[in-house]
């Protein structure tokens, strides 16, 4: 429809620019008719039309914004990407390898597989985005909200996700190998069998997370808060778990070997088979 209406367009197109002083009455009403159907017909155009351009005009730099395109595969790297718009939007695969995207909309996003690597993330809203097997290694996630996201089998190591919302993200198998993680809220969050081991989650509301066969050994979990989660089968070698809220968690086969329980709340937690920082195993 595009092609054949393109001759026509332009022809119309011409006549509305012209300037209409000395016009005969009749042709200026046939000008006035012609824009009101070239009106109509944009209109009329597929959506994906409109959505082509918006994909052009971002790739080639001149627009931030690009909600729902799809960016399969897009090279963004470096690219300054502050403050875009881009929830909905299809990244699978996409490099934006040190881009900034400080701010940026990308809730709902497709990210799967994409390369984030040291990229700029502070504040960013990516709820409900997929995430699954996508590298965020060194990344900046603080103050970003993930809630809800899935990253499942993710590489996060080293990611700095300070006061980071990740309320109900499933996480299962991710990599969070020395993330820092202080004050962040992963409330229900899925974390099973998710290696984190080095990283610090001081003052970190993990409850009603599961943790089942984490790898926690020397995790930071000061003050951190695990009233109800489960980490049966989790390995908590040294990790330091001091003052911290384990009250009805399930801590059954879990390692604790030289874990720091000082001060912890362990009220009601279920400690069956569990090897304990002194070397027994509790009954």
């Amino acid at each position: 429809m595009t092609a054949r209406l393109a001759p026509r367009l332009a022809t119309w197109r011409h006549d509305m620019v012209r300037s209409p002083g000395k016009r005969r009455k009749n042709h200026s009403k046939n000008v006035h008719r012609r824009r009101s159907i070239l009106f109509a017909l944009i209109l009329a155009l597929p959506p994906a039309l409109a959505w082509a351009q918006g994909e052009s005009e971002f790739l080639a730099g001149a627009s931030k914004s690009c909600p729902g395109c799809t960016l399969e595969g897009a090279a963004l790297k470096r690219r300054d990407l502050s403050d875009a718009d881009l929830s909905g939007a299809n990244l699978m695969g996409a490099v934006l390898h040190r881009a900034r995207l400080a701010r940026a909309k990308l809730a709902g996003a497709d990210l799967t597989d994409a390369n984030l690597n040291k990229t700029d993330l502070k504040n960013a809203s990516l709820a409900r985005a997929k995430g699954a097997r996508a590298m965020f290694y060194e990344s900046d996630l603080s103050a970003a909200d993930l809630s809800g996201a899935e990253l499942a089998e993710a590489k996060l190591q080293k990611a700095r996700m300070v006061r980071t919302r990740l309320d109900g993200a499933r996480l299962g198998e991710a990599m969070l190998t020395g993330a820092r993680m202080d004050e962040a809220s992963l409330r229900g969050a899925s974390l099973a069998a998710a290696n984190l081991v080095e990283a610090t989650l001081r003052r970190a509301d993990l409850e009603g997370a599961d943790l089942n066969n984490a790898g926690l050994v020397d995790a930071a979990l000061r003050e951190a808060n695990l009233k109800g989660a489960n980490l049966s089968e989790a390995d908590l070698f040294g990790a330091d778990l001091t003052g911290a809220n384990l009250a009805g968690a399930n801590l059954s086969e879990a390692r604790l070997s030289r874990a720091i329980l000082t001060g912890a709340n362990l009220d009601g937690a279920n400690l069956k088979g569990a090897l304990m920082p002194d070397g027994s195993v509790h009954e």
